[in-house]
């Protein structure tokens, strides 16, 4: 029996990588992950040439491995990110490792993140199988290796399934903290480890604090439930209990404390700014509500919706909700049933009231300070894995009727429990198929359809302008540039400065260092810039180019282009 399940989860495993390793670097890199190769490369956005046509050839060069020390990565992700600097330095020596091999180097930029997916399958298994069983470990595996929330995630040159990997092994720590509670136990190795992850956490994604906080809360609250609850336990070791807690808050606090000055100016950059509701209202209450609600759906199947017809919108919406129905429905079942379990209920509660923190954290900060967090859904990673956990854990009390909750099922409900798996397993694929070949989830600003939209005529020239006041603006451009190199590699592009304006634009595109070799195209991309705003004629330094009405586009920021 144990060695069918060994069999079964290697397989889950080789499924989980497949998907996250599939196509890995066909689609095109977007703005957070050119934020990503400048950093972690060791290059920073002063390598960017500004102020002067350059051909797109020269961003190989650009995107190239320039071997450093954490130091200096960590020096420029303090002034030119809003982010901690660990990740980067760990893909940093990734890139190095892989320095020797023939993959491209989108490819090798996002494998270290595809790796860490496929870690968390591990990790999730193990987290349920301490929780609740080997056979409950499988099934969140299974969840976890056909989430396209989580093949997305892995295929994102960011830090989405680090900081999930260790948070999978925060989760871990928090349920053997919890039985230790119950068996009036403590376990400093388990202390430690739960103290350092959390730590660490802090150093890869500053959404970690969100979950030490969340963590935190719910051991106060279970430890204050067993205090109020077992009267018999003798007082020292509930005082020996809360000392230690609060020696695992002081220990935390110390080992973000190097960086949290920098974590304070980071709250107050203007990158940050984009998160405000773009509501008004009562439709800042409801939207919301309704974002994360989506963002839930996401996690489990996602149909292509964003820029398809109505035709396929409809039955994709349609069947998305239908099995949401479905499942929610299986997982409340299968909750109640574990709930229900004395020997499972204090697991239950404990990853139960983990999520319900981190979503009441999320409402705070959407209602509180105005950071509506919910319009990304990848930002849900930070609670994923303990809802996968859950998830797996529920319909597998479904699939044994909650009669093995405690011991594993034996070799008849062994061959039945999976049968509440297949829907998952079969949308899930078909979901990550979308994922894999972009049809859901799409890039941010779509920059290889911008691209595919400038394309020229072999024969003719073309110049392309990025107006840019702020670092964001580069790394947009540069996302727009890698595409035209895939599309239109003879190309010219420039950064122009609009700090002063577009008339400092309009200005600057005379000078010969923009456009000395007359470009019979001429595309403008101008955050912020309304359409009617667009001159209808333009000067470069030897010509002059007329607006083409029919070529103007909006896809995130405007873009506009002329004739010359």
């Amino acid at each position: 029996m144990i060695f069918s399940r060994t069999l079964i989860l290697i397989g889950v495993v080789f499924l989980g990588a497949m998907l996250r390793f599939w196509n890995l670097d066909a689609k095109s890199v977007w703005m957070d992950e050119v934020i990503t190769a400048l950093l972690s490369l060791g290059r920073s956005y002063l390598d960017v040439p500004l102020e002067a046509a350059f051909s797109l050839s020269a961003l190989d060069q650009l995107f190239t491995l320039k071997p450093t020390t954490c130091a200096a990565i960590a020096q420029t992700v303090s002034t030119q990110s809003v982010h901690p600097p660990l990740f980067f330095c760990w893909l940093h020596d990734w890139l190095n490792w892989l320095q020797s091999s023939s993959h491209t180097w989108v490819w090798k930029l996002r494998s270290l993140p595809a790796l860490a997916g496929v870690g968390v399958i591990f990790s999730i298994y193990y987290l349920n199988r301490i929780a609740f069983s080997r056979s409950a470990g499988l099934a969140s595996a299974i969840v976890m290796a056909v989430s396209p929330f989580a093949v997305y995630l892995s295929q994102e040159a960011r830090h989405y399934t680090v900081p999930m990997l260790l948070l999978s092994l925060a989760l871990l720590g928090m349920i053997r903290i919890q039985q230790d509670f119950r068996q009036q136990r403590l376990q400093p190795g388990v202390w430690l480890g739960w103290i350092a992850v959390n730590g660490v956490g802090f150093y890869v994604h500053y959404f970690f604090i969100l979950a030490t906080i969340a963590q935190l809360l719910t051991l106060v609250a279970l430890l204050l439930k067993f205090q109020f609850s077992n009267r018999k336990a003798p007082i020292s070791f509930y005082r020996h209990t809360w000392l230690t807690l609060l020696f695992a808050v002081g220990g935390i606090g110390l080992i973000y404390l190097p960086w949290m000055p920098t974590f304070l100016s980071h709250l107050s950059r203007p990158e940050t700014n984009w998160l405000a509701p773009t509501q008004s209202g009562w439709l800042t209450l409801i939207v919301p509500l309704y974002q994360l609600l989506a963002g839930w759906v996401l996690m489990t199947i996602a149909l292509p919706v964003e820029n398809q017809p109505l035709w396929i919108v409809i039955p994709s919406a349609v069947l998305m909700l239908l099995f949401s129905g479905w499942l929610t429905w299986q997982v409340f079942k299968g909750l109640q049933k574990l709930w229900q379990t004395p020997e499972m209920h204090w697991e239950t509660l404990t990853l139960a009231s983990f999520v319900g923190w981190v979503v009441v954290e999320f409402l705070a900060i959407v209602y509180l300070f105005h950071k509506d967090l919910t319009q990304v859904p990848r930002y849900n990673f930070i609670y994923y894995p303990a809802v996968c956990a859950l998830i797996g854990a529920s319909l597998w009390s479904v699939a044994t009727e909650g009669k093995f909750v405690v011991a594993d099922p034996p070799s008849q409900s062994d061959r039945s429990w999976p049968k509440t798996l297949i829907p998952i397993v079969l949308f899930g694929l078909l979901s990550c198929g979308f994922v894999v070949s972009d049809r859901v989830f799409l890039k941010p600003y779509q920059p290889q359809q911008v691209a595919r939209t400038m394309q020229s005529k072999a024969a003719e020239s073309t110049l392309v302008v990025m107006a840019h006041q702020d670092l964001q603006d580069i790394a947009l451009g540069l996302s727009f540039a890698l595409a035209l190199l895939e599309n239109n590699p003879q190309t010219k592009f420039a950064f122009l400065a609009r700090s002063q304006g577009y008339e400092q634009v309009w200005e600057n595109l005379k000078s010969p260092k923009v456009s000395d070799a007359s470009p019979q195209n001429l595309w403008i991309i101008a955050p912020g810039l309304r359409k009617k705003d667009f001159p209808q004629q333009l000067s470069l330094h030897r010509s002059v180019c007329n607006r083409d009405p029919d070529r103007y586009y909006r896809l995130g920021v405007p873009y506009q282009g002329y004739r010359c």
